[in-house]
């Protein structure tokens, strides 16, 4: 069975691009528009893995980290950080929310896929 990875973004041109990279590597895709769609998708619906980008209204992609580190049934997963910011201040602060990983955008495909096999092995 695929692996099911959520992706949080709320530029539909980098959802866009993260699901065609994903699903052509055979991984299932779940869209969110935002932190707070993706926390009420996640409360209901076990994903594999978590990339969301940082700067997105209602809730970002920090306060989205720390809710599904608070949640139960997604507590777990591995979540990526995909998003332009790059200071180390910034990767810390994702870090110390419970963030597996970070990849700076604009981002190549192969780049994505291989950090998404090293972390889901």
């Amino acid at each position: 069975m695929a692996k099911l990875i959520m992706t949080a973004d709320d530029s539909a041109s980098v959802r866009q691009m993260v699901s065609f990279t994903l699903k052509q590597n055979g991984y299932d895709v779940l869209e969110a528009v935002d932190g707070k769609d993706a926390l009420a998708k996640l409360s209901s619906q076990k994903v594999d893995m978590l990339i969301t980008d940082l700067n997105m209204p209602n809730v970002d992609g920090l306060g989205l980290i720390r809710g599904v580190r608070a949640g139960a049934l997604n507590k777990f997963i591995p979540i990526i950080m995909l998003t332009t910011e790059s200071q180390d201040g910034k990767k810390s602060e994702g870090k110390a929310a419970g963030a597996t990983g970070w990849i700076v955008k604009p981002f190549k495909p192969e780049q994505l896929i291989a950090v998404i096999k090293k972390v889901l092995g």
